[in-house]
């Protein structure tokens, strides 16, 4: 969602922005040669998302800065920083195309572990979960998190399963879980539960809810924050977030309604079928 994201955040061709999840660095680099008198810092937890950017340090001048760190403690790392302002905000939630591909990190159904872990620092892994919360512990991550139905059920067979000896393999799990629920359609019948499990192995919507919080007192006036998500709890935060602040004479809302990718991108790249992308402007200092 490139050309989108240049039409929802940029509104100061000579700003200071944030790139909350650098990943790839594809948003940075895009934006960095689209806009040659802005500057990006770049945040993100993945160590290996750190090592990517050393690949793209050098080629833009001093223009990129990257801080190892996750975007929910943006306020104080800018602090540190000596910045109190920025031009704008970009997020691009959940795991990264690079994350997911990597099966030695347990993101997909077929990876040969469950680790799930965005910054392998965290010492919560989600084979960690599987073999040891009980089973109601596990039908409210699933359900909350993964708004899947079948939560209980899918709990039981995994407490059931376990009576046999440790779960180890992202396949495993989606055997245990397809053994309760039928594919609907084309999607996995693991789908949410590998979704709640990854966001609160995570916290990713703790940390959201934080950087939707402290984002207003960190835009200048004119400034804008856009935010991509890729399903509806993610999506239903920012949307409440911004309506709130709009509300209050804080933000007036750029996205009228969620921004999606074409049809030519999403046959690029499938992943982004589900991506939702809403904008907002700080309209006072």
């Amino acid at each position: 969602m490139l050309s989108q994201v240049c039409t929802c955040l940029i509104n100061d061709e000579n700003g200071l922005y944030v790139d909350c999840t650098f990943g790839g660095g594809g948003h940075s680099s895009f934006l960095l040669e689209k806009f040659p008198n802005i500057k990006i810092i770049a945040f993100d937890w993945d160590g290996e998302a750190q090592n990517r950017f050393k690949e793209k340090e050098n080629i833009f001048s001093g223009r990129l800065l990257f801080i190892r760190d996750n975007f929910k403690n943006i306020k104080s790392a800018l602090s540190n920083a000596g910045i109190d302002k920025v031009s704008g905000i970009l997020a691009d939630i959940g795991v990264s195309s690079k994350q997911f591909d990597d099966e030695s990190r347990g993101f997909s159904f077929n990876s040969s572990v469950l680790d799930m872990r965005m910054d392998l620092r965290n010492p919560l892994t989600a084979i960690e979960i599987v073999n040891s919360y009980p089973c109601e512990e596990l039908a409210d991550i699933f359900y909350k998190y993964g708004e899947e139905y079948r939560s209980r059920q899918i709990a039981s067979a995994i407490v059931e399963r376990r009576k046999r000896g440790i779960i180890n393999t992202a396949r495993e799990l989606q055997d245990i879980v397809r053994g309760v629920k039928r594919p609907e359609g084309k999607i996995n019948p693991a789908t949410k539960v590998f979704q709640a499990l990854r966001i609160f192995v995570n916290s990713e919507l703790e940390n959201l809810e934080t950087l939707l919080s402290d984002a207003p007192s960190l835009l200048k006036e004119g400034a804008r924050i856009a935010v991509i998500s890729f399903h509806s709890l993610e999506d239903r935060m920012v949307k409440n977030n911004f309506r709130q602040n709009a509300s209050d004479g804080v933000y007036e809302i750029i996205t009228k309604k969620a921004v999606t990718a074409d049809n030519e991108e999403v046959k690029q790249n499938p992943r982004a079928r589900s991506a939702k992308m809403r904008a907002a402007e700080k309209i006072y200092a």
